[in-house]
């Protein structure tokens, strides 16, 4: 009768504990991308803050405060290191495409006979590539350029009011990442082994998920998002040399690009170089195409295996498509979400194979 009875209140307790834990993360929920960047910049800065604490005492009267005022230095550095340039970017990209929108929108209604001879051209590049298969006329072209912009350019008014209203709820964000890595760097310890009490599983295979989430974390920012702003900054430099307008877009663009296996960034500049083929200039078009190949697009095969060094074993593809649905998931945060739940899924799949 006792193990009836046993059993009842095992399940009762288990619904108990589900629903509460559905309560927590309906709690945390708003949070989310607070919690995951911030855990994101203490795993990629903490060795360093472990570096800079390291001569202290801690036996000594006054240590807790040195390390306080260290996590203190340490989370408002990070914010202000990592973020503050990024809005920098974010507020040119935004000036740039406004102004590239609005000189097409410029250029469509007042030098028609300019787009003309370009849409001409584009129209029979098009036709030629395609062995005669895909024809469609300058008119056609136009109208549907003259849309795109039309319709760019009023998203851009929209977002550009939103980001106005919510300018108070990003400086929260910011105090709130501040907060939470103060005090991971004080208590990150702490706080790691109270989450990780609470998963019932074997603690060997506890430290190889820790481990493998560490690497992880820092490999995917190394060897992923590094790599990709590096060639998005050379493209910057590239492009504002060769005075292509709308240069930190077109980086951004290449950013975005050189996740894609095989092709990259040449999404980017490929085009480029044939406009200013197509415009006239051959030699530029041709020395403009060589300069990228060389330094855009060849430092991915060089950056990233240095980087990485084998410690992702996933191939390019995988790790292409888990960040592509981990962004249509979760907007911007599948960047890193979306590799990472792909090879935490094959860590645990491994483990329990080889369990």
């Amino acid at each position: 009768m006792e193990q009836p009875q046993k059993n009842i209140q095992n399940i009762v307790f288990g619904v108990i504990l589900i629903l509460l834990f559905l309560a927590v993360c309906q709690l945390f929920r708003p949070f989310f991308t607070v919690l995951l960047w911030s855990l994101l910049f203490y795993v990629l800065f903490k060795p360093l803050h472990k570096r800079a604490v390291a001569k202290i005492d801690l036996n000594k009267r006054g240590s807790r405060i040195f390390i306080s005022i260290w996590a203190a230095i340490f989370a408002v550095a990070t914010v202000v290191v990592i973020l503050i340039p990024l809005l920098f970017v974010a507020l040119q990209f935004f000036k740039q495409i406004m102004d590239l929108l609005q000189s097409a929108r410029d250029m469509l209604n007042t030098k028609p006979e300019i787009m003309q001879e370009l849409l001409e051209s584009i129209s029979k590049l098009v036709k030629d590539i395609s062995m005669e298969q895909i024809i469609i006329t300058p008119d056609e072209i136009q109208r549907n350029i003259a849309n795109i912009v039309t319709s760019s350019l009023q998203s851009l008014v929209q977002i550009s009011s939103s980001a106005v209203r919510n300018v108070g709820s990003f400086f929260f964000g910011l105090a709130l990442m501040i907060f939470c890595l103060f005090f991971f760097y004080i208590d990150g310890l702490y706080l790691s082994k109270l989450f990780l009490h609470i998963i019932p599983i074997r603690q060997d295979y506890l430290d190889a998920l820790v481990t493998k989430f560490v690497d992880i974390t820092r490999n995917l920012f190394l060897g992923y998002i590094m790599v990709a702003l590096v060639q998005a900054v050379i493209a910057f430099i590239v492009f504002s040399i060769f005075q292509i307008k709308g240069a930190m877009v077109l980086a951004a663009l290449t950013f975005i690009c050189v996740f894609i296996p095989m092709v990259g960034g040449g999404i980017v500049w490929i085009p480029l170089g044939l406009v200013k083929i197509i415009s006239g200039d051959l030699a530029g078009g041709i020395v403009f195409m060589i300069v990228s190949g060389l330094s855009i697009s060849t430092l991915d095969n060089v950056l990233r295996p240095m980087f990485l060094q084998n410690r992702i074993q996933l191939h390019p593809l995988i790790i292409f498509f888990a960040i592509l649905g981990g962004i249509m998931v979760f907007g911007f945060n599948g960047l890193i979400m979306g590799p990472m739940i792909m090879i935490l899924f094959f860590t645990v799949l491994d483990l329990f194979l080889a369990g």
